[in-house]
């Protein structure tokens, strides 16, 4: 009997266990010499996401890559650097708001924001300081968060 029990045990918790990866999404961004929103940027420039899930930065136009911005990731969060011309896949679990940029771009104002759950360090991210275009990029896209 006790065995029964251990063995009922691990299946619920081997299957709670892969509900929660199943669970997890991957969203795609795509870094653009010419978008909606104008010349070279990431759309869309806001994704929300859940801890957990993942982001696909997609060169679609050659020269660009992604990495977070020094001092606009939540703490305990890892920064990232993605090299130029490839893709990377980031998988968030730190709670915040993540700015992004594109570094060859960044005057430009090629710059996207992740928020994981609640964005608990927006004050903070809007704080930093921006050069150029990315300025203004950014005070519209943490504007409604």
């Amino acid at each position: 009997m006790a065995m029964l029990k251990s063995f009922g045990l691990t299946v619920l918790i081997a299957t709670a266990l892969a509900g929660t990866s199943a669970m997890a999404e991957e969203f795609e961004v795509k870094m653009l010499n010419k978008g909606e929103t104008g010349m070279m940027v990431f759309e869309p420039e806001l994704v929300k996401v859940a801890p957990g899930d993942s982001v696909r930065f997609v060169p679609t136009d050659p020269g660009h890559n992604a990495e977070t911005i020094k001092d606009m990731i939540p703490d305990g969060a890892e920064p990232f650097v993605g090299k130029v011309g490839k893709e990377v896949v980031v998988t968030f679990t730190e709670p915040g708001v993540y700015g992004v940029e594109c570094k060859p771009h960044y005057v430009m104002g090629m710059v996207a924001a992740v928020v994981v759950g609640e964005p608990v360090n927006l004050d903070a991210a809007k704080a930093v300081k921006q050069p150029g275009q990315a300025k203004k990029r950014f005070a519209r896209i943490l504007e409604g968060l």
